[in-house]
């Protein structure tokens, strides 16, 4: 690695204890993100949206957690609110051991290095105005880790390393395509060399050969850097590819979490099944053990059912499930499901 590549931050570098590895990099309990909306002429009662329902998660170091869902279900807004690019309501967020719900901007700042996000559109996260080389070195000028000649030749370095030319550095945006886009979000993303990337559907948007490209390169590296990522995405195929574990997400709750392997041969929440049944198999010949189809539409997160969410949806539901919350639990071997049934 030359001199002006980005270096592994000393925290991971010196190895740490047996006790730091072992603590998870991310610790989120009982995250809440409601948004009021905005009242009636006539209205009294505040109406809020809780587009995140008090989900609790971990990752740990080199560890990939795929979160999945259907569109609005609340992923996305899950990620911005753990990294607060939106404040959340209530709950805790610890990251390296530390908590930084209750910091403001100044005391944020140190960890938001450590910190990253890919966002989903690879267009319209960047300055159309700012070229290549500005967008990726952007965290350089911020943090002041380096300036000149030094900053372009580290930006040079970023742009090899995630499959660019450094030649096309004076570019603007729109003088790409969309998968070298979003190679130039990565490496924007890899420039403070963070512990934790947030990638939101960072692949949804490009054609399905750039997507194997732009995945593989996200494992790489993260096997180079042991980064950890939480990988928010709607396509199982993806998430199975490149998750360690993985969170179902439906209407603001996680209803299963589990190590992927376990998730496609043993799902045990019906939302889950349901889910994994609509993925399409590549021999249809071989069929499939059944189809499951969800009845009726999700429900609105300004008036979500009581009890469980997916009662209304749930082939399987009873009582008990229209009017008791289920608490995500564990069951076997890290498997943890939110039903009363399972």
């Amino acid at each position: 690695m030359s001199q002006h590549a980005p270096q592994e931050p000393q925290s991971q570098a010196s190895g740490g204890t047996a006790e730091e590895s072992a603590r998870p990099l991310l610790e989120v309990t009982d995250l809440v993100k409601s948004f009021p909306l905005q009242k009636g002429l006539f209205s009294r009662r505040e109406t809020l949206v809780k587009a995140v329902d008090g989900i609790s998660l971990y990752i740990q170091p080199g560890e990939t957690l795929g979160l999945v869902g259907e569109s609005g279900c609340g992923k996305s807004t899950a990620g911005k609110s753990i990294l607060r690019l939106i404040e959340p309501t209530s709950g805790s967020i610890r990251f390296e051991g530390s908590e930084i719900t209750g910091l403001s901007r100044t005391e944020m700042r140190r960890y938001r290095q450590r910190m990253q996000i890919i966002f989903q559109d690879p267009y319209s996260s960047l300055n159309p105005r700012m070229t290549a080389e500005a967008i990726v070195g952007e965290p350089f000028v911020i943090n002041g880790t380096s300036r000149g000649r030094e900053r372009q030749q580290r930006v040079a370095s970023l742009f090899e390393r995630v499959g660019l030319r450094p030649d096309t550095m004076g570019k603007y945006p729109h003088e790409f395509s969309g998968g070298q886009r979003q190679r130039i979000g990565i490496a924007r993303a890899l420039a403070s060399m963070p512990g934790l990337i947030i990638c939101d559907e960072p692949v949804s948007a490009l054609d399905v050969s750039i997507q194997a490209q732009v995945i593989n390169l996200l494992m790489d590296l993260q096997a180079e850097y042991r980064m950890s990522y939480l990988f928010i995405a709607h396509d199982l195929a993806v998430v199975e590819h490149i998750s360690d574990r993985i969170a179902v997400m439906y209407l603001g709750r996680i209803v299963e979490l589990t190590d992927k392997r376990t998730l496609f041969t043993n799902p045990l929440h019906p939302y889950t099944e349901a889910l994994l049944s609509a993925v399409p198999i590549p021999d249809p010949a071989a069929g499939r053990e059944r189809r499951i189809i969800l009845r009726g539409d999700v429900p609105s997160p300004i008036d979500p059912p009581p009890g469980c969410h997916f009662s209304t949806r749930c082939p399987e539901a009873t009582g008990v499930c229209r009017v008791e919350t289920p608490v995500l639990t564990e069951r076997f071997g890290g498997h943890q499901v939110a039903c009363h049934l399972r």
